[in-house]
C-alpha cells in the first residue's frame, strides 16, 4: 500500500516522499570545490581549500541546506522526528552512487551524553540508510566523541575549530581503509575536518565526507534548482 509523502501528503510509493517533492527538492547540482563542496566555477577547488587544505579528501553532498531542508533537518536533530532520516539517507544515497566506493562507512559521533539527552545520533540514523541500500558496512566502535563540545551553530569559524579540538579518539581497525563520514549538514567543515584528522593520524587511508545538506554562501541559494 502506498505511504504519504512526508512533504506533500499525498500518496507516495516510495513511503517517504512524492515524485514531484523529490524532485523539488533544492539538490546540490551547481559546479562546486570537489574537496568541501562549496560552489566554485567549473568545479575548481576553492581557495579556502587551497589555502587551508582540509583532512578530508573529497566531499559528496546531496542537498543545499535551504527550505524545506532548514526546516525538516532541526526536527530531526531536536525534536526527534526519526521519520525525516529516510528521506536524508535516500537523497545522500542518490548523490553518493556515482562516487568512489568507501571500504565502509561512519556517522559523526555524539558523545554519550548527548545520545542520552535525544535518544539517538542522527548521523547515525542516516548512516543506516545509506549503509542498507548501499550494501556498505557501517562501521559504529572504531570512533568515538571524547569531549562533549557546546554546539557549534552560531560560532565563527576559528571558535569552532577551538571547540572541536581533541574531541575525537579512533581506533587502528581504521588503518588503510577508505572511510566515507556521514553527516547531516556540512557548515564550515571543521567538525569533520577534525575527525578527519584523527582518522588519518590512526592510519585511515582516505576520508570522503558524504552529507545530506551543504550550507551555502548568501546568495547562492537563489541559484539553486
Amino acid at each position: 500500500m502506498p505511504g504519504n509523502c512526508l512533504l506533500c501528503g499525498a500518496d507516495s510509493t516510495t513511503h517517504t516522499v512524492c515524485t514531484g517533492c523529490l524532485a523539488d527538492l533544492p539538490w546540490h547540482s551547481q559546479p562546486h570545490c570537489p574537496q568541501c563542496a562549496t560552489p566554485t566555477p567549473n568545479g575548481q577547488i576553492c581557495g579556502t581549500c587551497l589555502k587551508h587544505p582540509p583532512a578530508f579528501d573529497r566531499t559528496v553532498a546531496a542537498l543545499a541546506y535551504a527550505f524545506p531542508l532548514d526546516r525538516l533537518i532541526p526536527c530531526l536533530k531536536y525534536h526527534g522526528q526519526l521519520a525525516i532520516a529516510p528521506l536524508l539517507g535516500e537523497c545522500l544515497v542518490r548523490a553518493a552512487t556515482s562516487s568512489p566506493r568507501p571500504d565502509c562507512l561512519m556517522a559523526m559521533p555524539l558523545h554519550a551524553r548527548r545520545i542520552r539527552e535525544r535518544g539517538f545520533n542522527h548521523a547515525s540514523e542516516i548512516a543506516r540508510v545509506v549503509a542498507k541500500q548501499l550494501a556498505l558496512p557501517l562501521d559504529t566502535r572504531s570512533c568515538q566523541r571524547i569531549r562533549d563540545t557546546p554546539p557549534q551553530m552560531g560560532l565563527k569559524h576559528d571558535a569552532r575549530r577551538r571547540n572541536v579540538r581533541g574531541a575525537f579518539t579512533c581506533s587502528d581497525a581504521v588503518k588503510g581503509r577508505h572511510i566515507a563520514l556521514v553527516d547531516d549538514v556540512m557548515t564550515t567543515g571543521t567538525s569533520l575536518d577534525e575527525l578527519a584528522t584523527t582518522l588519518k593520524r590512526a592510519g585511515a587511508r582516505e576520508v570522503t565526507c558524504w552529507v545530506a545538506a551543504r550550507t551555502l554562501p548568501p546568495g547562492e541559494n537563489q541559484h539553486i534548482r
